[in-house]
């Protein structure tokens, strides 16, 4: 979320400098050059001045006017040396009456010849076009001379932009820092802001990814950011504490039925045994009787079982996964001879995150299971690998296996498939299994076997959990 919010401030942000920096920019250029047309038109009306009293000469010796003449002449050129700046005044049948540089004439066309043009009408030329600083122009001004009401003569003034347009880049060159560094300012109140915005968010994602994968103690800390996320932290704590309240008491509603069942329950089992006494030895319906109580008492066992699994934390701790696999695949030999059953273990030595007890007693779950839908004569397989992430304990057996309904509903409380009915047990012991496992962190999944059988595959995770510090690698051996 952070990385789709900064990059829209970011653009925001920037669409309002470059909504200010440009106008600016441009507004810059205006003035630049409205100063320098003012400046022009001032020296166009002081040579029109100068101009107004040139007539031509009546006389041959014609001094005074040519007086007046040279005098003009002489003001263009040091306007030249001086400006670089062309400027001539020109009759109206476009013959020179004085310019500078000497060679310099009144071209045909042209911006020139469209403001010589205009100012024959008795008006000044039109400010010319703006000049960027990235166009080679000149600037054009004319002026008409007027004597006795009418335009006897034009002033016209050819300037270079060089200087102008290097006034108008540097003018730039300022705004544009001006304006990087309020984008930086701007990115960093942007990161500030995102940061103070998504913090509680942030906090409230890591706190319900906690209790999602079991860690119902997680809450949410008080944290800085919007009134509403803050409110939204409350209110999550809130149903938090609400709804572990409620699993509270259901764990401790069942962990409490099933120990309080289990006296009367052995009261009643003592009695049928009392009554058995005076019953013809192998009566079958006292046998069934007998068998069902004591079915009873395994379920009521595998329930507090189950609300003790549910309920406990792990002591999770740096495990030998393949030693304690192949401790289990030890203990439960005898059972799988007894039944004509090959249990085969590959467990070289693997570490992983674990709590020895609970794994154990998944294991023990699991391979239980294997062993009893296994028929006589099949093979057991257990097996340990590793990689970078986690440990996994591969138990394979060549049972009847599952189909694939029944593949999505095993683990379930109490769930067994309508095909091992008549098979010992009470449902419980995969959910015990789960839970011990999703306690420490680790999982349990179930796949079929090809070509008949069931794959249970138990991963424990290889990474420290949150808040464990050791110095025991987890490494190989």
């Amino acid at each position: 979320m952070h990385t789709r919010l900064l990059p829209l401030l970011i653009v925001l942000m920037a669409a309002v400098l470059l909504a200010l920096g440009v106008p600016l920019a441009v507004s810059l250029a205006g003035a630049e050059q409205q100063e320098v047309v003012v400046d022009r038109i001032d020296d166009t009306a002081r040579f029109a001045a100068l101009a107004q009293f040139v007539t031509e000469p009546v006389d041959p010796a014609g001094g005074d006017i040519n007086e007046r003449r040279e005098t003009l002449s002489s003001e263009l050129h040091s306007y030249h040396e001086v400006y670089g700046i062309r400027a001539g005044v020109f009759y109206r049948n476009d013959s020179p009456m004085a310019h500078a540089p000497d060679d310099w004439f009144l071209p045909r066309t042209g911006e020139v010849r469209d403001a010589f043009e205009e100012a024959l009408l008795s008006r000044r030329s039109h400010d010319p076009e703006q000049v960027w600083p990235w166009q080679r122009r000149s600037l054009v001004v004319a002026s008409p001379v007027i004597r006795d009401g009418d335009v006897v003569a034009v002033v016209v003034t050819d300037s270079p932009t060089g200087q102008m347009r290097s006034r108008i880049l540097q003018g730039w060159l300022v705004i544009f820092a001006g304006e990087a560094a309020a984008m930086l300012l701007a990115v960093g109140a942007a990161l500030r802001l995102t940061g103070w915005v998504l913090r509680p968010v942030r906090i409230l994602d890591a706190t319900t990814h906690d209790i999602a994968t079991g860690r119902l103690k997680s809450r949410v800390a008080a944290a800085g950011g919007p009134p509403e996320l803050r409110r939204l932290a409350r209110s999550f704590n809130e149903m938090a504490d609400n709804v572990e309240s409620v699993l509270e008491q259901q764990r401790a509603f069942v962990a409490d039925a099933s120990h309080q069942l289990r006296n009367p329950l052995s009261a009643l089992l003592l009695r049928i045994e009392l009554l058995a006494l005076e019953l013809p030895e192998g009566n079958e319906e006292i046998a069934s009787v007998r068998a069902e109580g004591k079915r009873l008492a395994q379920v009521l066992d595998d329930l507090l079982d189950l609300a003790l699994a549910e309920h406990s934390e792990a002591d999770l701790q740096v495990t030998d996964i393949g030693a304690l696999t192949a401790e289990r695949v030890a203990a439960w030999s005898p059972t799988a001879e007894a039944k004509g059953v090959r249990l085969t273990g590959a467990c070289p030595a693997t570490t992983a995150w674990a709590d020895p007890v609970a794994l154990s007693s998944a294991l023990d779950a699991v391979i239980d299971n294997a062993v009893k839908f296994t028929p006589g004569g099949e093979t057991v397989e257990v097996a340990v690998t590793s990689n970078g992430d986690a440990s996994t304990v591969v138990v394979t057996d060549n049972g009847p296996g599952l189909t694939e309904e029944e593949l999505t509903r095993v683990g379930d409380r109490f769930w067994r498939s309508g095909r091992h009915q008549n098979i010992k047990g009470s449902g419980l012991g995969l959910s015990i299994s789960r839970a011990l496992l999703a306690a420490g962190g680790g999982s349990i999944a179930y796949e079929r076997h090809e070509p008949h059988g069931l794959r249970v595959t138990v991963t424990v995770p290889r990474n420290a959990p949150t808040g464990e510090v050791t110095d025991q690698g987890l490494t190989d051996r």
